[in-house]
């Protein structure tokens, strides 16, 4: 026998209220995937590559084709010029570029923070090493940083800072001032800053994604992750991205290369060609507000209140004035008694914190919507 390393880790909330609605027949609207197709070209184009033979194990750090496709998307968007060859890590998913990044940087005894409520992989992750989540809760209802408990939090022992930008699960997004508190007291120091961006494309409202990589202090001591799951609809394909400078991107691919060797080659061959358009990732922030201008209107039929939604897929709502229940039993509850699944936002944090805020995901086909909110206007007198 031996010792859990994860004693306090279960099945994730993702699971299990997956695996309810399913049991119970709920409308889904809890897991961050999209019950909507990828575009056929991109289907189109892996079929391509399958049949061309491009099936064994690609480049260790991703096709070059598409090391060098992600340089160019990264120039057009955020004016900054990164070496493919030395710089980018193509990984089997986002969530595999953050571990990478954790095993790079942690070690027994070092504190990461983190700004919670904080997506379920942080955490496990950085124990796992060694090390210990120093948690620092977002300014409810607007999940905005407060820099100066931050800067309090930061001692000798203060590895890295880990922030996630659009941010599951509130939907905040990072501004300029953000990035720059960011950059002052983290200067001078050995801290890495490890940027989640993997809903870069999905801002809302004319904002522009503050991406780590626009600024030059900031980018020289970070991990810049993000996700072509979420950019192009394809959760399943686990397959996302890793910039950082030359020697912290020595260090993440000592460790990749024994965690999944490499990713997916029919898939990197396609999406090589498919990142040719840059429209199919310039256009997604206006294909997502869309959806989410509709379902917020489609909220206002409920007794939800609504709160902000600035980037993501994900939208809160706060029950507070319906039901005192925890998060975790009135989320179970209503999947059983509503017919809609949902995720509880408290089990974001590392420490008990419920404010009686739920996440309702909406990248999904507008009738799978309409569903939900039919179900929830039927029975509003179960909310309660």
């Amino acid at each position: 026998m031996f010792e859990s390393k994860l004693p306090r880790v279960g099945t994730t909330i993702f699971s299990v209220m997956t695996a309810l609605a399913n049991e119970v027949g709920a409308t889904n609207l809890s897991q961050g995937f999209p019950d909507f197709e990828a575009h056929p070209k991109m289907l189109d184009l892996v079929n391509e590559a399958m049949r061309k033979g491009f099936n064994q194990y690609a480049h260790t750090w991703g096709l070059p084709a598409l090391r060098e496709a992600i340089a160019g998307k990264t120039e057009l968007c955020y004016g900054a010029k990164v070496d493919a060859g030395s710089e980018v890590t193509v990984v089997s998913g986002a969530s595999e570029a953050l571990f990478n990044a954790l095993a790079c940087v942690v070690g027994k005894g070092d504190e990461v923070i983190i700004l919670e409520p904080a997506y379920d992989l942080y955490l496990p992750a950085i124990e796992l090493f060694g090390g210990k989540a120093v948690g620092i809760a977002l300014e409810f209802p607007s999940y905005s940083v407060n820099w100066e408990k931050v800067k309090q939090a930061i001692t000798p022992h203060t590895k890295a800072i880990i922030i996630n930008t659009p941010h599951n699960p509130s939907g905040a997004v990072l501004t300029a001032e953000d990035m720059a508190h960011l950059e002052t007291i983290t200067r001078g120091t050995n801290i890495v800053v490890i940027s989640d961006e993997v809903y870069e494309h999905i801002i809302f409202d004319g904002q522009s994604h503050e991406s780590v990589l626009k600024y030059p202090a900031l980018r020289e001591r970070s991990f810049v992750i993000s996700s072509f799951g979420k950019t192009y609809h394809t959760t399943g394909w686990k397959i996302g991205y890793c910039i950082a400078p030359a020697y912290f991107t020595t260090e993440f691919r000592k460790v990749h290369q024994f965690n999944t060797f490499s990713t997916s080659t029919p898939m990197q061959v396609a999406l090589a060609e498919f990142l040719k358009d840059s429209q199919e990732f310039l256009t997604l922030p206006a294909f997502y507000q869309e959806r989410r201008d509709k379902f917020r209107e489609m909220l206002k039929a409920t007794p939800f209140e609504l709160l902000p939604c600035a980037g993501t897929y994900f939208q809160l709502v706060s029950y507070g004035h319906l039901s005192q229940e925890p998060d975790t039993v009135y989320t179970q509850r209503i999947t059983r008694e509503v017919g809609v699944a949902t995720i509880p936002v408290s089990v974001f944090y590392s420490t008990p914190h419920d404010n009686k805020v739920i996440r309702f995901c909406f990248a999904k086909r507008y009738e799978t919507l309409e569903q939900g909110i039919e179900k929830i206007v039927k029975f509003a007198d179960r909310l309660s």
